[in-house]
This record gives structure tokens, sequence and C-alpha cells, in this order.
């Protein structure tokens, strides 16, 4: 039952495609004769497979986008980490982040605990997101 249903949807559409092939043809054949007076053999050859080039082309681009899918909104861009504001503020100002740099190294002088907790907060990979 099963395979009946499927060797005749193949039927149908093998049907239909030799339909599609047939329609095709003869209409290029009508294309070549349209032009053949104004241009000549070859010129209507020409015309003929220009068009046959034009009609894959469109069915290519046609296929293309289909395959792409539903387009989506693009996402907005993730907001700056603490490290990336850090150097922007660097940047903007370097006269400060120098000032800020001794600051931070006499700081870490008296108080090696801390850095030590800084470069471990830096140097742990954190753990993936969970969904």
């Amino acid at each position: 039952m099963i395979f009946e249903r499927t060797l005749m949807a193949v039927a149908a559409a093998a049907a239909i495609a030799a339909a599609a092939a047939v329609s095709v043809v003869a209409a290029f054949f009508a294309l070549y004769a349209l032009v053949l007076p104004y241009v000549g053999p070859a010129g209507a050859a020409a015309v003929v497979a220009g068009a046959a080039a034009l009609v894959v082309i469109l069915g290519a681009l046609f296929l293309a986008r289909k395959a792409e899918g539903p387009r989506r909104k693009a996402a907005p861009p993730p907001e700056a980490s603490l490290v990336e504001k850090i150097i922007l503020v660097a940047r903007a100002h370097p006269i400060l982040s120098v000032g800020a740099a001794v600051a931070a190294g006499v700081y870490g002088l008296k108080n090696p605990e801390l850095v030590a907790a800084v470069m471990r907060a830096f140097m742990d990979k954190p753990e993936p997101p969970k969904h």
C-alpha cells in the first residue's frame, strides 16, 4: 500500500517534470521562430541561448534564496566588557591611565593577596552558560 503510493508519487513527479521540459523547449522554439526573421539563424540561436541562461540564473537565485531560509534580524552587538571599557578610557586619557597604573602598582605592593586574587580572576576561564 505505502509502496504503491510512493511509486505513484514518483510517477506523477516524473510526468510533471516531463511536461515542464516540453513546455520550456516549445517556448524556446517559439522564441527562435519569433526572432529568426530579424537576426538570422545564428542570432536567433544566440537569443535563445541567452534566454535559457537567464532562466537558469533566475532559477538558481530563487533556489539559493530558498536555501537561506527566513531572514532574521541581526543580533545587537554585545555590550563592551570591563577590559574593553578600561582600554577605551586608557586611550582617551593616557596620562590619567598612567597615574592609575602607578597607584594600582603601589597599592599592589602593599597588598599582594589582592593582586593574586585579581590575577586569578583574569586567568581562570569562565564556565560556559547553561541554557
